[in-house]
């Protein structure tokens, strides 16, 4: 072997030790640097039951609505399954609808509700709501109440318990529409129905530009909670009340984007309703 033969070959072999001690150098960095991370480990939920829904509320940040439903129906079964209890020991007055010192039974309702979620922080916050009318000889109690945790998501429940010989007992369950918070609006059902309880949920979403309005109409027989009429996403749709009437005006998106381009005024569509053995019949609309 030539002397250059041999120095090739000694260079060859530093240049494979080196790249074997380089590999072994960095081999333990990268395997530690792609291990999978342990999940940390939630503390208990507080005994409370405020702060323990707001415990789970918090789990709710950045998770989109899709995504939400595990942690929104704990939450659901937290409230619903207090709000039974807690109606039955506290009943309206007697056939007046109130509680002591005359307070609206339905805005008791609201408060306890209000409670419930008073723990709630920024972003997270609930609208809540509630009403109450007589079923047969039992006692009719809705309540609802919003959840949401962004400027966008937003989940809505609505729940009635039937109460019965100072017992309290659920008996419907909807989540209305999705990305609304909830407003109830009762009406006196027409002849044809009588023995039903109607109430309206309504209320309204953010939208890029303009609010967007739903309302459902819902009917309670004593055994089943069904809808009658419905409106969803009206865009910058508002609602008003007269007696059994309901107006509803809104803008079309498409009109409005063509009166914006051409300067002219935007016209503002209008129907109003009335309670008739179907749910709600126009009266009138432009």
């Amino acid at each position: 072997m030539t002397r250059n033969s041999r120095s090739k070959t000694s260079r060859a072999l530093f240049l494979g030790a080196l790249s074997i001690a380089l590999l072994a150098t960095f081999a333990v960095p990268a395997r530690a640097q792609y291990a999978p991370q342990k999940k940390t480990k939630l503390p208990p939920p507080p005994q409370d039951l405020p702060g323990h829904v707001d415990y789970l509320a918090r789990q709710l940040y950045e998770v989109a609505l899709d995504d939400s439903e595990p942690i929104t129906t704990q939450i659901q079964k937290l409230v619903l399954d207090h709000m039974g209890p807690w109606l039955s020991s506290h009943p309206p007055s007697s056939g007046s609808g109130t509680t002591p010192g005359d307070v609206p039974y339905n805005v008791t309702v609201r408060r306890e509700l209000e409670r419930i979620f008073s723990q709630l922080q920024y972003p997270f916050d609930a609208h809540c709501a509630a009403f109450n009318k007589p079923l047969g000889g039992d006692e009719l109690i809705g309540l609802g109440y919003s959840l949401g945790w962004d400027r966008f998501n937003r989940a809505s429940v609505i729940a009635l318990f039937q109460m019965n010989g100072g017992t309290a007992r659920q008996v419907a369950v909807n989540h209305f529409t999705p990305y609304v918070d909830v407003h109830f609006r009762v009406f006196n059902p027409p002849p044809a129905a009588a023995g039903q309880v109607w109430f309206l949920a309504y209320g309204t979403r953010l939208g890029k530009s303009h609010p967007r309005l739903s309302a459902v109409l819902y009917a309670y027989d004593g055994k089943t909670l069904g809808s009658l009429w419905q409106k969803t996403d009206l865009f910058d749709g508002r609602i008003s009340f007269a007696g059994d009437r309901v107006t509803i005006n809104y803008l079309n998106e498409d009109e409005l984007t063509q009166a914006l381009a051409a300067r002219k005024t935007v016209v503002r569509h209008e129907a109003v309703y009335h309670v008739a053995a179907s749910g709600f019949e126009v009266d009138s609309e432009r």
